[in-house]
């Protein structure tokens, strides 16, 4: 994109947040800087191996990241509708994994 069409698209996505935050559906999300400033980190053998760069390499990119408040897939779906960014590449919907409580009586 141009620098006009990036900051016309940014633009888009600051007032899309406007409208899913009125609607009660925002939670949280923010922009992402590209893969080249990645930096990975693994645990091997209880030591950290890090290394420059994505974790994986991959033509397309998280550009940034939506928390929404959805009753279910199909609301999500109606939601991420809406992200500007959704026509130039994709919206990957998933559903937050709940981790178990621990037991506090320990």
């Amino acid at each position: 994109l141009s620098q006009q069409e990036w900051d016309k698209l940014n633009r888009e996505c600051i007032a899309c947040v406007d409208g899913l935050t009125q609607g009660g559906n925002f939670l949280d999300g923010a922009p992402l800087l590209s893969t080249d400033t990645a930096t990975t980190l693994r645990m091997r053998d209880n030591k950290p191996l890090i290394t420059d760069g994505p974790f994986a390499e991959t033509k397309e990119q998280l550009a940034g990241f939506y928390m929404l408040e959805a009753r279910d897939m199909n609301e999500a779906i109606r939601l991420a509708e809406k992200i500007p960014p959704a026509r130039y590449g994709c919206v990957e919907i998933r559903p937050v994994r709940e981790l178990l409580e621990q037991d506090n009586n320990r």
